[in-house]
């Protein structure tokens, strides 16, 4: 035998192994834990989702039973809602787009369609209204504090609607 090769086991002894728990994909249904870590120059700023636990509403799907939308839809909800913990009352999210001239657009929605395409709603600056459609492997968005139309009373936060849009989903679909 090789340094490569498995021992070799009495087949009712596999079996019994693999009733607990036959795979680490197995395991990672049972208790989804996704790999994330950040680290900041300074350690008094506020916990960044990748540093907070996984919200209930997230855990209620296995991560392999998600498409790509799916999963990078409710972290980047999480991204969002996090940054909007940290505006002022007269600053509202927006995202920028790397690599293109388009611009900011206000975020006043967001959705996916499985498996892999996710869509921002909103607005410019100056009204104009604005959606983007974006496959899962082109995704790469910078969030920006815009200040709030000076007509609207309070800031929108849109972070804090999405998260509760997630944890009254049906866990079914």
């Amino acid at each position: 035998m090789s340094s490569f090769d498995a021992p070799s086991q009495p087949e009712q002894s596999r079996g019994s192994q693999h009733d607990a728990i036959s795979t680490s994909a197995d395991a990672h249904e049972i208790d989804p834990k996704p790999d994330a870590h950040a680290v900041h120059a300074d350690p008094d700023t506020p916990a960044t989702p990748e540093q907070k636990p996984l919200p209930q509403a997230l855990k209620r799907k296995a991560l392999g039973d998600k498409s790509p939308a799916e999963w990078a839809y409710e972290r980047l909800v999480l991204y969002i809602k996090n940054f909007e913990e940290q505006l002022d009352s007269a600053q509202e999210v927006a995202m920028g787009f790397t690599g293109s001239n388009s611009g900011v657009m206000r975020i006043e929605g967001m959705g996916f369609f499985a498996p892999d395409i996710l869509t921002f709603y909103g607005s410019e600056a100056d009204g104009t209204r604005t959606q983007l459609v974006q496959h899962v492997s082109q995704l790469n968005v910078m969030l920006r504090a815009l200040a709030k139309p000076e007509a609207q009373p309070e800031a929108q936060r849109i972070g804090f609607r999405l998260v509760a849009d997630l944890e009254q989903s049906d866990p079914q679909g």
